[in-house]
This record gives structure tokens, sequence and C-alpha cells, in this order.
């Protein structure tokens, strides 16, 4: 193994950091804080990150085939056009109900996009149960419910031959898999591959390298782990200087970088006063693997 280095980037203490996405043509990394209510862009040249205010919990973030991005806010998916700083919504989904919110999201290998929901937190990781669900927003702006009875709809990736697609809800303390089918966006057969122990807490944010490994953030156990789905064996550990890690993505001139996402909603000032770093983006060099590059939606 290279020595692995970490080093926090921005130490903005974000209230609730998520959806870390490689922005290739700006050269940046994409974020959201979501009880921050902003959207990010942090630039490796500068060294500085940009924010733009929205009116809701922002959740995920996705790069867009036309231009600009497309986000899950509240309980919308919409566009937002960055040096305007506009936000438009595509369409709502949850209707029927009164408290639930976008949690993680991200764009299949076709450009469809795959977000699902959970009820607004009482506290961090405490809220009615069951309330959520997965849907798909289509290029042609139509949307698909795939199932519902999710507790904290998160980590979401696709295997390298597009042909498993990986999910977690956060409170089964399990990353599933289910079989792909490419053409139609449809998913069934739904399995566990991993159950976490108990030290790594609960699974969050997810991506997935090019050799088919997948990285997830455990919430509350302040590292990213490396899973081979075939054998549902552990093959390394990352602990970072803060428990709140969030999510994970790739990127960099060559997708050799990780950087790794994190909160510090629900830590005390003497917690907060032991990770100061908390809420920061982290970026983790010397891993010896690369990731994938992330899809613009198609519509």
């Amino acid at each position: 193994m290279s020595s692995v280095r970490i080093e926090c980037v921005a130490q903005e203490g974000y209230r609730l950091g998520e959806s870390p996405v490689w922005d290739e043509k700006e050269g940046a990394l994409l974020y959201v804080d979501i009880t921050g209510r902003k959207v990010c862009r942090w630039s490796p040249v500068t060294r500085r990150a940009q924010a733009i205010p929205v009116d809701a919990p922002v959740s995920s973030v996705a790069l867009r085939k036309s231009g600009d991005y497309v986000i899950t806010l509240g309980a919308r998916f919409a566009a937002l056009k960055w040096k305007e700083e506009l936000v438009t919504t595509i369409t709502q989904v949850d209707k029927d109900k009164a408290n639930t919110r976008f949690n993680d999201g991200k764009v299949d290998p076709a450009g469809r996009y795959f977000a699902g929901t959970m009820a607004e937190e009482i506290r961090p990781a405490v809220l009615e149960r069951h309330q959520g669900s997965l849907y798909t927003l289509f290029p042609d702006l139509s949307v698909v419910k795939h199932f519902d009875q999710v507790d904290i709809s998160n980590g979401l990736d696709w295997s390298l031959d597009h042909r498993t697609f990986f999910y977690i809800d956060s409170l089964s303390y399990s990353v599933d898999a289910f079989d792909y089918d490419l053409q139609t966006g449809k998913i069934g057969n739904r399995r566990s591959i991993y159950k976490l122990e108990k030290e790594e807490t609960i699974p969050d944010g997810m991506c997935i390298d090019t050799e088919g490994k997948l990285w997830v953030a455990c919430y509350d156990g302040g590292r990213v782990i490396r899973l081979d789905p075939e054998t549902g064996k552990r093959l390394q550990t990352v602990k970072l200087p803060v428990d709140k890690t969030t999510s994970c993505c790739f990127g960099g001139k060559d997708y050799s970088e990780m950087y790794v996402t994190s909160a510090s909603d629900g830590m005390d000032k003497e917690w907060l006063s032991r990770q100061p770093q908390a809420g920061g983006i982290f970026k983790i060099t010397g891993l010896g693997v690369k990731g994938v590059p992330p899809y613009p939606f198609a519509g």
C-alpha cells in the first residue's frame, strides 16, 4: 500500500456536508450543506469554496449534460444555474407527505437521476421511520417511484458493467445490491452484500473505484471503508480526524484523489473542541486506486 495522506482542504465547518461530485469541466469539487441550505464549489487552484444559498435543505447535486447542475431541494428535483444563482423546480415528489425531504442522489450511466427521501430529522439520525422512498428523474423529466418504507435513503452507485445497482438505507446498517437494467432503469432482486460492524456505525454516502470496489463513508464512525461487493468482505479502513463522515467521491485530474464530506450538526461545544475540523471537506491521497467520473443528467 502506498502511504495514505489526509488533508482538510475546506475548513468551513459545514453543518451537514454531503454529495461530493467532481466537476471536471470546472476542475472543482461540488457538494452541498444540507441543513446549511447551500450548494458549494471548492477549487483546488484558489483553495476557496464558493456557496450559493437556496430556500430549503439541499441534499444532492449532479452535473447536467446541457450545462450547470441539477439538485434535490426539499422534496423537489430542481435545476441550478450557477452564475445566475438561479434555481427552478423541475418536479416535486412525496406530495402526500408534509415532513419528508430528499437525501442522497446520483446519476446513473444512462443519465437518469436517482434520489431517495426520508422524514425530516428530530436530531441527527433520529426521525420517524419508514417515511422515505426511492425515485428516478428520467431525462424526459418524468419521475418513477421504485419502492417506499425507506428510513434514510442514502449512498448509491452502479457496478462497472452497469448490471448492479448498489444502495444504502442507513438504518438497515447494510449495503444492498439490486439487479439493474440499464435500458429501462428498472431494479429488482434486492439483497444485502455487507452488514456494518458495530464500530463502523451508520453507512452513509458511497462511491465505486475502477476495480469495482465500493467505498462507504461511515457516519459517526469517522472512517471510509472499502468493500468487495462480490465477496462481502471489507478490504480497507481509512480513519479520519472527524466522527461525522458523510460521503465520498473520487476527483482530481486523474480521479486518484478521494474527497470526503463531513458534518458538525449534533455536536456540542466540547465535542467540537476535540474535533475542530468537523464539517470540513477532506482530501485523501495515496489510496493507490482511481475512481469513476460522475455521469451527467441527460435531461
